[in-house]
């Protein structure tokens, strides 16, 4: 195997484009839509899967609005109100924020570190259909009214056995496992992908700094997603089989769930965020017309907001009565870590100042993160005060707070990543019109909705509640708010409208319609399957902006399976060939059968033992060796171009 110049002719080309798609195919049918592995099919469905949910989300958060637009409402009572609240905060968290990031990922990483697929395709539908249960149980439930109803973070005692009897908590905590399960599974493909399979030239230091976000989201999404499952899984315990872990009269404490709890729920925060750091950095370089100004501060930022975040736990846990010389730490490292998001919105704003900007809709949307985040970073300094946090605890300003950190710097980039990958996903342009008045809708609804809020605190309405008596004065400000999220509902129509018509009838995108620097956007639009001809390699950290007319391209892989390059951590030298796995439907089966087993032991602990086997035939089904061992591939079946660069030769 070689890197050689793209000296290649016509008939090579076609000869390649040929096998390749049929080695790479998806399969069809009903068999093959579950048995599918492709990276760009799963990632669409995560990202799909995960709007769904989102806007189920939204439905709840307007029926919250309804409620409290006025003084002693009766719209729902509180029972629906405590299920609707629940299932709102445990959709956007676990069902829509951290799986719709997994799915864009898994789309684009592969695209833009040069590779044909994730590292492990079939591990890689095995997470989306277990996050895909996870939700559809929830939601089942919850459309029996039977609901969750403790709120996202359930706390205990509340969401213990004496609080919450029946099986609402229970669905909750083995959603949790579900999800979590799904997001392992993402950050283990991603990490290998990562470091394991970037293009020969795509060093370390020359990793897109959306790659370098998900690297980093990765691991901290395997450092602490453990905390929550093993704090589900006390809970169910206590609940199922009697154990006393968070009960104080037999030797628990219910503060060992608020420890464990946010000890992956602050980092969760930043799941989200990190991933959408990236979003930023890849639309403002491309939008600005020029190389992001500081690149080594971004990468820097992204890694110490990663470690600062999982210091910050107790923060959540002022109101506790803890001791003052452990919330001071608290105290100091919840302001530490704005300097590396100051780090970064400085960067950015380097970029956008010294560039020649072209103001589209994704560069729209970051410039809306920009003002909304900072807006959240300064309330979320606030709050790191003890004195200010003991006031507004629990009060409508930490609503307002989480808010603005989580929509204005999450879903805003993730908005502004729709409008600039879309075209790479379908081949056809969103219409950008369309798009600036979603952006506009979608900013003004959003500071009406949750600006209010701030206000609200600060005289004292509680969040969690579904009433308030009129002459308590938050009625004028509750409806404001109400108002602003209908305009949000409004915005999001929009832009559902604006993808539907696209899809259909919008401007035909072409290869590169941004003229972008990453390597998604050197192969055609709507990706193949295959997604790269031949694999790429790379001169600079620009990998379109710095390729040369000569630039080589990887030759020799075998085009009669699915033969991948694997590469160095460090330098990405081609270091050996590897075959990946093709369609299966064991992975469907084993997500199923184990989905089944953890539904059952909600309702009894005895069904564990009974359905452990079909979760093991199903593992033994996907892990079963098949055929014979490849042979050496004839003559004809290797391509070759002429003359040899760059040396890649392997085992």
């Amino acid at each position: 195997m070689s890197a050689e110049r793209p000296h290649i002719t016509d008939e090579d080309a076609l000869r390649e484009t040929a096998a390749l798609r049929e080695v790479w195919a998806e399969p069809t049918g009903i068999v093959g839509f579950f048995s599918n592995v492709s990276h760009t099919a799963i990632g669409l469905r995560y990202v799909v899967t995960a709007l769904v949910f989102f806007l189920l989300g939204g439905i709840e958060a307007l029926l919250m609005r309804i409620q409290l637009a006025r003084p002693e409402n009766r719209f729902l009572g509180p029972d629906q109100y405590n299920q609707i609240f629940t299932v709102h905060g445990s959709t956007m968290m676990f069902l829509f924020a951290v799986p719709v990031m997994e799915g864009m990922a898994v789309y684009l990483i592969p695209l833009m570190v040069g590779t044909r697929n994730v590292a492990f395709p079939r591990l890689n539908a095995f997470g989306y259909y277990m996050f895909l249960c996870g939700g559809l149980m929830v939601y089942a439930f919850f459309f029996i009214n039977a609901g969750p109803d403790a709120g996202w973070f359930a706390y205990t005692p509340l969401s213990g056995p004496q609080y919450s009897p029946g099986k609402r908590v229970d669905v909750w905590a083995q959603m949790i496992t579900f999800t979590e399960v799904s997001a392992l599974a993402v950050a283990t493909e991603l990490i290998v992908t990562i470091l394991k399979m970037r293009a020969p030239g795509m060093s370390l230091n020359r990793m897109p700094l959306y790659v370098w976000s998900m690297l980093v989201q990765s691991f901290m999404v395997i450092f602490a997603m453990p905390a929550v499952i093993v704090c589900t899984t006390l809970l169910i315990l206590d609940r199922l089989v009697g154990t006393h872990f968070f009960n104080p009269a037999e030797g628990g404490d219910p503060l060992l769930w608020q420890h464990l709890f946010w000890f992956f729920g602050h980092p969760e925060v930043y799941l989200i965020f990190i991933p959408a750091l990236g979003f930023v950095s890849t639309i403002v370089g491309t939008f600005s017309r020029r190389r992001v100004f500081g690149y080594m501060p971004l990468v820097l930022s992204l890694v110490a907001t990663a470690f600062l975040g999982f210091g910050l736990w107790v923060h959540h846990m002022f109101a506790t009565g803890i001791p003052q010389l452990g919330e001071s730490y608290f105290t100091a490292a919840s302001m530490m870590i704005a300097i590396p998001s100051g780090v970064q919105i400085f960067c950015w704003l380097g970029t956008l100042w010294t560039g020649r900007l072209r103001f589209k809709t994704p560069l729209l949307f970051v410039l809306g993160f920009v003002a909304i985040f900072v807006i959240g970073g300064l309330s979320g300094v606030m709050l790191a005060s003890v004195p200010i946090d003991l006031q507004v605890h629990d009060t409508f300003f930490v609503v307002a707070h989480f808010h603005y950190v989580l929509i204005g710097g999450a879903v805003f980039p993730l908005f502004g990543a729709f409008f600039f990958w879309f075209p790479k996903a379908t081949g056809r342009m969103m219409d950008d019109r369309l798009g600036r008045v979603t952006f506009w809708l979608l900013f003004v609804g959003f500071n009406l909705t949750f600006f209010p809020m701030h206000q609200l605190g600060l005289r004292g309405m509680p969040r969690r509640v579904y009433t308030y008596p009129a002459e308590m004065g938050w009625g004028p400000l509750n409806l404001l708010a109400t108002v602003g999220a209908f305009v949000m509902a409004v915005a999001v129509v929009l832009f559902l409208v604006n993808a539907a018509m696209s899809l259909r009838a919008g401007v035909v995108a072409g290869r590169d319609p941004w003229a972008g620097e990453t390597l998604e956007w050197s192969i055609p639009s709507p990706t193949p399957e295959y997604g790269f001809l031949f694999l790429p390699t790379v001169s600079g950290r620009s990998a379109m902006w710095d390729a040369r007319p000569d630039q080589p391209v990887v030759t020799g892989l075998r085009n009669d399976r699915r033969e991948i390059l694997v590469t160095n951590t460090v330098e990405a030298t081609p270091h050996h060939r590897e075959v990946l796995p093709g369609p299966t439907i064991w992975p469907f089966a084993s997500a199923v059968t184990l989905c089944a087993l953890l539904v059952a032991s909600i309702f009894s602990p005895r069904a564990v033992p009974w359905l452990v086997l079909p979760v093991g035939i199903s593992l033994l089904g996907w892990f079963w060796p098949r055929g014979k061992p490849p042979v050496p591939a004839p003559e004809e079946h290797r391509v070759r171009a002429r003359p040899p660069r760059l040396s890649a030769d392997t085992p």
